[in-house]
């Protein structure tokens, strides 16, 4: 794989935290990556918004503002993480698909395969720019448009299980299982929209807990222990 995008979620970035950053885990995602770029792999990057904002679990504000809210808790977070990324030695540039002043660059396919042929990480933040979407399907969308190899999804759990682990002890994680299996059993690895755009346009996943050692590096040497997504 020579471009791929990984997908951060943003309760993994917060570490034992739970909220906010934990800077030796953004510190550690930093060093992984290097060692990728220092490679010559492309590498971009969405971040969730999950460690500052949670908008569906509430009852008064609306689902667009609470949406638009979340978008830019992604804006955020890939501010942070890409001036970590600088600090370890690489050079960034962060794309929204709106406007944000002089905090990021307006989204555009030739703009971010450029800076990632010129040897830049590049993070796409704000989502899709509109609501109902979930940054699992921004992610996807970004992926097939930059024509990544794969999406490589780091989250709080090591992998897909047939069940919430988090509430079944005895949940079976799956080693290899394909798009249509994560549709047809509601797994939900990532939401209905990602799944089914991932299964149209054949791009496949790679999931994997951020939080395991190196996990970023072996997934892409075919070491990881996460859980491979066909198409």
């Amino acid at each position: 794989m020579k471009r791929v995008l990984l997908k951060l979620s943003g309760e993994a970035l917060a570490g034992e935290k739970k909220t906010g950053f934990d800077e030796k885990t953004c510190l550690e995602v930093a060093r992984q990556v290097k060692e990728l770029t220092d490679q010559g792999i492309q590498v971009a990057i969405v971040t969730g918004g999950g460690n500052f904002w949670r908008g569906r679990t509430s009852e008064t504000i609306d689902r667009v503002k609470a949406d638009q809210i979340g978008m830019l808790a992604t804006v955020m977070n890939c501010i942070y993480v890409s001036d970590i990324f600088r600090f370890a030695g690489m050079k960034t540039e962060v794309f929204t698909p709106f406007v944000c002043g002089a905090f990021t660059t307006l989204f555009s396919k030739d703009r971010a395969v450029e800076a990632l042929e010129s040897g830049k990480v590049i993070f796409f933040a704000g989502g899709t720019g509109h609501p109902y979407f979930s940054t699992d399907t921004g992610a996807v969308l970004r992926a097939i448009e930059i024509e990544a190899d794969a999406m490589l999804l780091a989250k709080a759990i090591d992998g897909i299980y047939d069940s919430d682990p988090k509430v079944n002890p005895d949940a079976k994680k799956y080693e290899e299982i394909s798009i249509q299996e994560v549709l047809d059993k509601q797994l939900m690895a990532v939401d209905l929209t990602a799944s089914i755009l991932c299964m149209e346009q054949k791009m496949p996943m790679l999931v994997f807990g951020l939080n395991e050692p190196d996990s970023i590096t072996e997934t892409m040497t075919g070491k990881f222990s996460g859980t491979k997504v066909t198409v």
